[in-house]
């Protein structure tokens, strides 16, 4: 006989995640959000899961007369998604939320990397990476991110750092796209390893779920050849590559004064950009450098609440998108909330442009899916369908109007936030069962982050502001 579980049901707090190796499990009687080819969307919908991967979806009746699950886990009155794929992030920044350094403000962008990531990028030490991957990821898990990709920067902190944040990452059990931030702010040799750092993560054998990418920090910090040499073994070894790029307009100065070329345009000559490659931000750019991006089948990865945070301006996303260039949703370690971010986003561009239309909710959930998906060619992540990984939400929200399948895309980017995630699949897994960790927990994680940004904070409070001198190489 299959077990019900339903997933409001405090009792059932992870007594079934060892249940599911080699069982079938369905999840009924949801409205689901497949976003498949057709977006299709089923009203007292199902998703059958053998092992770690999708069989069928469709309505629960079909199901259950198709499939004997072993394991039955009720989404009556909620909604079930696809989890939800951050595109750009950086974990450690979670050690800076509500800490007060002894700077004075920031007055733009790159103050605030002079005055504030720099010296926090100094100080970081092994443990602070472990750490903020650890409570990163439990975020993310109970906001309902299940895969996000990273960036961590470190420079006291480099070889090995990947396999810290590998191991806060696989305690959680959520996915992730790791890898270190490649600078020559300091030296050129320093960016030699990261790089090498990136090589070591990418080629080595992985037990848990995430895995390597390239990274280099943003290209008023590195040089072509280390620009040509990461983009160069990043397909050598078929791993994603990712770069700032425009983020603030400092990054678009620097290129103009020292190569003649705008940041899109100098990346291009470089043979930099590509289908493989994801840029951050992307925000000062204009429509030659549209026109490379669409042309080259570049990526971009959007943050709309951190580029209000730095008051660094508005990306053109809604031209990015009439283009037909895949943008995806991030954060860049600020807000982890993908709703918060969502929401940011669907906002900000009416906001800009002006005009109420630019953006759909749709639009919007599509870029914290099956777009961020694609920018890291994670072919079997971002849609419930069959032969898909089963990596899966259930929201159970209180709302003020009718759910339908006509209304719920209203509802998730204006309506929902990630309190309402009740329950999380990831490769069939349970990892959040009623708001609840399965894995670990979470105030054990609590405890273990707070100390690490306690020690942090007191290694930050006698820091000077950091500026290098950035030269063309």
């Amino acid at each position: 006989m299959a077990k019900v579980i339903t997933p409001s049901i405090p009792a059932s707090h992870g007594t079934y995640v060892t249940e599911l190796a080699g069982h079938t499990t369905v999840v009924k009687d949801g409205l689901v959000v497949t976003m498949d080819d057709q977006r299709n969307v089923i009203e007292g919908g199902a998703v059958a899961i053998e092992g770690e991967r999708i069989v069928a979806v469709g309505e629960t009746s079909t199901i259950l007369g198709a499939y004997h699950p072993d394991v039955m886990v009720s989404a009556k009155g909620g909604i079930v998604i696809p989890g939800l794929i951050c595109a750009h992030t950086h974990l450690y920044g979670i050690l800076l939320r509500g800490a007060s350094i002894n700077l004075p403000p920031s007055t733009d962008f790159t103050q605030n990397l002079q005055r504030v990531w720099w010296p926090m990028d100094q100080a970081m030490e092994m443990r602070d990476a472990y750490a903020s991957a650890l409570m990163s990821s439990v975020e993310f898990l109970r906001t309902g991110t299940t895969t996000f990709a990273d960036t961590f920067s470190g420079p006291n902190a480099m070889a090995g750092v990947l396999d810290s944040i590998e191991k806060g990452v696989d305690e959680v059990g959520i996915r992730g796209v790791i890898s270190f931030e490649a600078t020559e702010r300091r030296s050129h040799e320093e960016g030699e390893k990261g790089v090498e750092e990136n090589i070591r993560f990418i080629k080595k054998p992985k037990a848990g779920r995430c895995k390597g990418m390239m990274s280099l920090h943003a290209s008023f910090t590195v040089s072509d050849s280390l620009i040509e040499e990461g983009a160069d073994r990043a397909r050598e070894l078929k791993a994603p590559l990712t770069m700032h790029a425009s983020e603030g307009r400092g990054d678009l100065y620097h290129n103009l004064e020292l190569y003649g070329l705008r940041t899109v345009e100098r990346l291009s000559r470089l043979g930099f950009l590509g289908p493989d490659v994801v840029l951050a931000h992307a925000v000062h750019i204009n429509e030659d450098e549209l026109k490379l991006l669409k042309r080259s089948g570049t990526n971009v990865a959007h943050n709309p609440m951190s580029n209000m945070l730095n008051a660094v301006g508005t990306a053109p996303v809604d031209r990015m998108r009439e283009e037909g260039i895949n943008v995806a949703l991030g954060n860049d370690g600020y807000i982890f909330d993908a709703f918060e971010n969502m929401r940011a986003a669907f906002l900000v561009h009416k906001l800009h442009r002006e005009d109420p239309r630019i953006l759909s909710p749709l639009d919007v959930f599509e870029m914290a899916t099956v777009d961020a998906a694609r920018a890291y060619h994670l072919d079997d992540l971002g849609s419930l369908q069959p032969s898909k990984k089963a990596d899966l939400v259930i929201l159970k929200p209180r709302l003020p109007t009718p759910l339908t399948a006509s209304t719920v895309y209203g509802h998730l980017v204006n309506s929902i936030c990630g309190g309402d995630v009740d329950t999380v699949l990831v490769s069939g897994e349970v990892l959040l069962d009623g708001g609840k960790l399965t894995r670990l927990d979470r105030e054990e994680a609590s405890r273990t982050s707070q100390e690490a940004a306690s020690s942090l904070w007191t290694r930050l409070g006698d820091v000077t502001s950091q500026v290098d001198v950035l030269k063309g190489r």
